[in-house]
């Protein structure tokens, strides 16, 4: 008859915590590395953001990013889809949602970003705006102003009994 091993109640939790304690691996080490990427770039970490960037990409990703919590201000960024392309390469679709203060009106950009697995993590080697607003990456957004003088917003009051519509 075989032995049978029956483990405390109180080592299962031990057990689960050191399971959590293993390296990620793969397209989960590389959408993790992205996500914590992605909020430090948010919250202007700037020096845990730039440890993650390729040496060659980091002077254009400073100069694309140089207006974030100045001129424009992060309200969310959401990881949107993870594709994998070679063996060492991922592409991470993120969608951020961003406002400039001077006009408070929530905008939409999704960026392209892709990433390069080294032998003991993940670094950006690129990314690209694919869809939504322009502005978020330092491109020049040039704003018209009317050439014609618009007429009142307001409809004109109108006086019951007979009187005259009134321009205010």
């Amino acid at each position: 008859m075989r032995p049978i091993f029956v483990l405390p109640l109180a080592l299962v939790p031990f057990l689960a915590g050191c399971a959590s304690l293993l390296p990620s691996q793969g397209l989960a080490k590389a959408q993790e590395t992205a996500q914590s990427f992605n909020e430090d770039a948010r919250f202007g970490r700037n020096e845990l953001v730039l440890d993650q960037i390729s040496p060659a990409e980091r002077e254009e990703f400073s100069m694309h990013h140089r207006a974030w919590g100045k001129a424009i201000r992060v309200a969310d960024i959401e990881l949107a889809g993870i594709k994998k392309h070679g063996d060492t390469d991922v592409d991470i679709v993120v969608h951020v949602s961003w406002y400039t203060p001077e006009q408070q009106e929530l905008r939409s950009t999704i960026l392209q970003q892709t990433w390069h697995n080294k032998t003991d993590s993940w670094q950006l080697v690129g990314e690209r705006r694919t869809d939504g607003d322009i502005g978020l990456l330092g491109e020049a957004v040039v704003v018209e102003a009317p050439t014609e003088r618009r007429a009142p917003s307001q409809f004109p009051t109108i006086h019951l009994g007979g009187g005259e519509p009134v321009q205010d």
